[in-house]
């Protein structure tokens, strides 16, 4: 009797999802593992952005310069990493390295304050603190987006490309409500305090969640060796979710090898790139208004806060009721271009009306597009090429070419203010690129069509 009332619950549920009722329990951890990774995430965010902004706009810009450079590290040490050990090893090993470090940088910081050091842009401030602060700018910069570029080459490796047209967008669901939750309890603790150990405790509230992260992967790994329909049905979630491989094996440098042999992620490459350069821009018109808006640490990271807890709203409204519906209808290569008429559309309204709440729509709806939309239909991409280059090549795409991109985008806003153009100036000068990017979202999906037809028995 109970399994019947659960299936009248859950069918609805599943099917107003796209979801097959097999598919649920991946579905339903990996959404929770998401929510471990992007709530442990955003409640370092605010901290990071204050601390980005702590010494000016002009060091901002070196410290963008300086996460290009360590991110190409980072993936080169990831790919070596990758070629010794399987993935349930080399992703816990991931994550300990980031709560390993997070208690590293709390550590700092709370001898620098014990010893007379101040809040991170106080009066009190020391030259040591404002180092770590920038230290863990760039850090944090780099693992953000190696963290997330794990999660989703996890996610491919599980999930088919057409289970991922169907259920990335409830996966990111469990992401978003994790960043929501993360945003909006920093925004309250910051609001409500001026103690100079703020940053140290939500270091360590990340690390936490970071640590649930770690339980949530081998859970999930350990649900795709327990799956009891592997064996025969091939109409099902377990003829297409892989057991725990074994080490990838090859050099560290494949994966960079890989992109630039490769014409289809050499395309993915430059589709994050330009939507790198386009995020660089709102950044930096966001950055401008917050540091002239606000005077104190605090203030500040319940400023970044109050952003991110908007963005993620509306991210969560965009996928509950319109992304899988979106990507069904239009395919991936519109959705893909959604952003890059987004990107356009708002710098106009923005050069109307240059206010901090015009600013604050157009990120969350920037922002909103970039996780909702585009990220779902941009990781479906992944998922036709091989195991090496989902955990070697996609990282050097989502976090060195994209903090190449951002660098770019640093360059494209340097040379905008030399020439002091108007934001009206900047969405004429910008045209040209967008059009480009939408025709490489269409190419890149015809381009995915064709090598999963290629790899589907016939």
């Amino acid at each position: 009797m109970s399994c019947f009332i659960l299936d009248i619950m859950i069918n609805p549920v599943t099917k107003l999802l796209s979801i097959r009722q097999e598919e649920l329990p991946f579905v339903l951890v990996s959404a929770a593992y998401f929510f471990a990774v992007l709530c442990g995430y955003n409640f370092l965010r605010p901290v990071r952005e204050a601390m980005g902004v702590s010494g000016g706009m002009n060091d901002l810009r070196w410290l963008f310069a300086v996460t290009s450079i360590v991110s190409l590290f980072i993936v080169l040490c990831f790919g070596g990493l990758v070629a010794k050990t399987n993935r349930r090893k080399f992703i816990p090993l991931s994550y300990t390295f980031v709560i390993v470090c997070l208690l590293l940088f709390s550590s700092l910081l709370f001898a620098d304050i014990r010893s007379g050091g101040g809040l991170i842009g106080s009066s009190a401030e020391t030259k040591f603190s404002q180092t770590v602060g920038y230290v863990f700018f760039v850090w944090l910069s780099v693992i953000n987006l190696f963290v997330t570029s794990v999660f989703w080459a996890f996610m491919v490796d599980l999930f088919t490309a057409e289970q991922g047209k169907r259920i990335f967008a409830f996966i990111g669901i469990g992401g978003t409500l994790g960043a929501l939750i993360g945003g909006w309890a920093t925004s309250i603790i910051s609001g409500s305090t001026e103690s100079p150990y703020l940053p140290v405790w939500l270091m360590l509230v990340g690390a936490g969640f970071f640590c649930l992260a770690i339980y949530l992967v081998l859970w999930l790994d350990h649900l795709t060796d327990d799956d009891p329909l592997r064996a025969d049905n091939h109409t099902d979630l377990s003829s297409s979710v892989e057991r725990s491989p074994e080490k990838v094996g090859g050099p560290f440098w494949e994966g960079a090898r890989a992109v630039l042999s490769s014409p289809y992620l050499l395309g993915i490459g430059a589709y994050v790139v330009l939507m790198a350069v386009s995020n660089t821009l709102v950044y930096f018109a966001q950055a401008n208004i917050v540091f002239s808006n606000t005077d104190t640490f605090s203030e500040r990271v319940a400023g970044f806060a109050q952003f991110d807890a908007l963005a993620q709203a509306l991210t969560l409204f965009t996928q509950i009721f319109i992304t899988a519906h979106l990507i069904k209808r239009l395919g991936i290569g519109w959705t893909l271009s959604i952003l890059p008429a987004i990107t356009i559309l708002g710098f106009t309204v923005l050069s109307l009306w240059t206010t901090y709440g015009v600013m604050a729509i157009f990120q969350a709806v920037h922002r909103a597009t970039r996780y909702a939309v585009s990220r779902p239909a941009r990781e479906t991409l992944f998922s036709v090429v091989s195991t090496s280059e989902k955990y070697k090549a996609k990282p050097v795409v989502d976090v060195f070419l994209y903090r190449g991109g951002d660098l770019a985008g640093v360059g494209v806003e340097g040379v905008f203010v030399a020439l002091g153009l108007s934001i009206t100036g900047i969405s004429v000068a910008t045209l040209p690129l967008v059009a480009f990017w939408s025709l490489l979202s269409l190419k890149l999906a015809q381009a995915q069509d064709q090598k999963d037809k290629a790899q589907t028995p016939k």
